[in-house]
């Protein structure tokens, strides 16, 4: 059966508005992964410990022997102390599971003259490394949709592959699924979506007990609205236009909408305990990597206090 000349028209432009994307990512995908390499080795000293049970080789914790382990287990030296058997338990290596999700829809390809790198870029350039240190750390990345788990060397490499291959439409908040609950999940975008549709991302991911991390990465431009004078602003994701006559005497309102829009997103991580914060991409990739690092270290901090007090 034919095709409507509509139908056709769409699916040209959507193809070759994907190669058009991939050809300029291919083309930038070399020196971002090469920048996330070198931001990963400069904190590769800061990688954080597991702590939990498991195999290992730091110790952990001792903890009473239970009946139908086998004797080996029992550390004798520290059970003849007292009257009870006691085991020595090791931290644990086992690797688990995080999730990055880097926003590659066309509202993250704007860059104006006062960042460093593109939304995208940034977005991309730290996940990439966030990948790096990961995996360095023994866990297993993955990005939901895109890319199973893995636990590779050459992660990195896997994860440029996967982005250059996909021809799908580029969203905006990471598709649903459901994480097991000891999953980590980390979303970088703009976060210009509507409130509601990050409520329900977030009511999705967090279900099962996941927890995460939401970055909403923003132009200079974004953020303090230098704009003057007549200034016609386009919506690069609904090709909408709007006319500003003099854009300055937006300013105002523009810092609240945006500053109500930002409580609202705090207000819904809150309530599931995840984290929120923003990043200009005036600032440094590092910056934007060591606090995610310092984030995923204060969150196994929390459970380690958890497990230290119901022991």
């Amino acid at each position: 059966m034919a095709q409507p000349a509509e139908h056709r028209t769409q699916e040209t432009l959507a193809v070759r508005r994907a190669d058009g994307e991939s050809r300029t990512l291919a083309a930038s995908l070399p020196r971002l992964m090469l920048e996330a390499r070198r931001i990963a080795n400069n904190v590769t000293h800061g990688l954080h410990g597991r702590r939990r049970a498991g195999a290992g080789e730091n110790f952990w914790q001792y903890r009473r022997f239970v009946s139908g382990e086998p004797a080996t287990s029992v550390d004798w030296r520290r059970s003849a102390r007292d009257d009870h058997l006691y085991v020595r338990e090791l931290e644990w290596e086992a690797a688990h599971t995080v999730w990055l999700w880097p926003d590659r829809s066309l509202s993250m390809a704007f860059a104006s003259k006062g960042a460093r790198d593109s939304k995208l870029e940034r977005g991309l350039i730290v996940t990439f490394a966030l990948a790096e240190l990961l995996v360095a750390g023994g866990e297993r990345v993955g990005i939901p949709g895109l890319m199973n788990p893995t636990s590779s060397n050459n992660v990195v490499d896997k994860m440029a592959q996967a982005i250059l291959h996909d021809t799908r439409t580029r969203d905006s908040l990471p598709p649903s699924f459901v994480p097991s609950s000891l999953a980590e999940i980390v979303v970088l975008s703009d976060f210009w979506s509507p409130v509601g549709d990050i409520q329900k991302m977030l009511a999705g991911l967090s279900a099962s007990g996941a927890h995460g991390t939401l970055v909403q990465i923003v132009d200079p431009a974004e953020e303090n609205f230098p704009f003057a004078g007549r200034v016609e602003f386009v919506e690069p994701e609904g090709g909408s236009a709007i006319t500003a006559g003099r854009a300055e005497k937006w300013a105002s309102d523009y810092v609240a909408l945006v500053a109500a829009h930002r409580d609202a997103i705090r207000a819904e991580t809150a309530k599931l305990d995840w984290l929120f914060s923003t990043h200009t991409t005036s600032r440094s990739a590092a910056e934007l990597l060591l606090f995610l690092h310092a984030g995923m270290s204060t969150a196994k901090g929390a459970e380690r206090g958890k497990a230290g007090r119901g022991a």
